[in-house]
């Protein structure tokens, strides 16, 4: 796997209060994201120079660094009509060379001078919807699997792109991202499956346990503010 492009950017406010159609209203968002020359630091948490708007449910150590195959804008394109190019869809890492099906929760990969992990697959918000105003686009990424994933970090320090991701480690081969996000979002009422992907010591500790949650008192929850939001 290959290390296209690096974004970061800041939360900004866009928009204004007042418009008419709700495409147009204000929202804050850290999810636009401009290309980098050079190094970039990492620490714990993400690159510097990268931050969300939400911490609630972005960022933090779980979820450090948003990564997106750049396979997908194509398909995008075709789909939609639109022109996508790295950090389209608020990623950090635009990579090349694996897809959902190829990599797994708990990958372990060096670049440059750090040292990653896959936690979970990406799950979208209405701020997806939003950046290119279609409505639906958020839950479209969900339901194709096409979601990218996030990264946590294990060793610190400097990297740049173009780079090689070097898999160092897969101790849960049985958990690529394809079949976390079939479980997560699809096959919904598999307790079975949400009870023994919650127990991946790799996982992301919100996604542990939402499914352990689910599992236990076998209900599902509501997605519909996280893709909708009030956009």
């Amino acid at each position: 796997m290959k290390l296209l492009s690096i974004q970061v950017g800041l939360p900004r406010t866009i928009g204004a209060a007042d418009a008419a159609d709700p495409m147009d209203r204000e929202w804050t968002s850290g999810f636009i994201k401009e290309p980098i020359l050079g190094s970039v630091e990492v620490t714990p948490t993400g690159l510097v120079g990268d931050g969300q708007s939400d911490l609630k449910n972005h960022g933090g150590p779980d979820k450090a660094i948003n990564a997106y195959p750049a396979e997908y804008f194509s398909i995008w394109r075709d789909e939609l009509g639109l022109e996508f190019s790295a950090g389209a869809f608020g990623e950090n890492f635009t990579t090349e060379g694996a897809l959902g099906s190829d990599v797994c929760i708990g990958d372990i990969y060096q670049v440059g001078g750090i040292v990653v992990q896959i936690t979970q697959p990406r799950q979208p918000c209405w701020k997806l919807a939003r950046r290119w105003r279609i409505k639906d686009l958020a839950a479209r990424v969900e339901q194709t699997g096409r979601t990218g994933w996030y990264f946590r970090v294990l060793q610190i320090g400097a990297v740049e792109a173009p780079a090689e991701l070097t898999l160092v480690e897969r101790p849960h081969p049985q958990w690529t991202v394809e079949e976390a996000n079939q479980i997560m979002h699809h096959r919904k009422t598999d307790w079975a499956a949400a009870a023994a992907l919650a127990a991946c010591p790799a996982l992301s500790a919100s996604w542990r346990t939402s499914l352990a949650l689910r599992a236990e008192l076998k209900t599902v929850a509501a997605t519909s503010a996280r893709l909708q939001g009030n956009g």
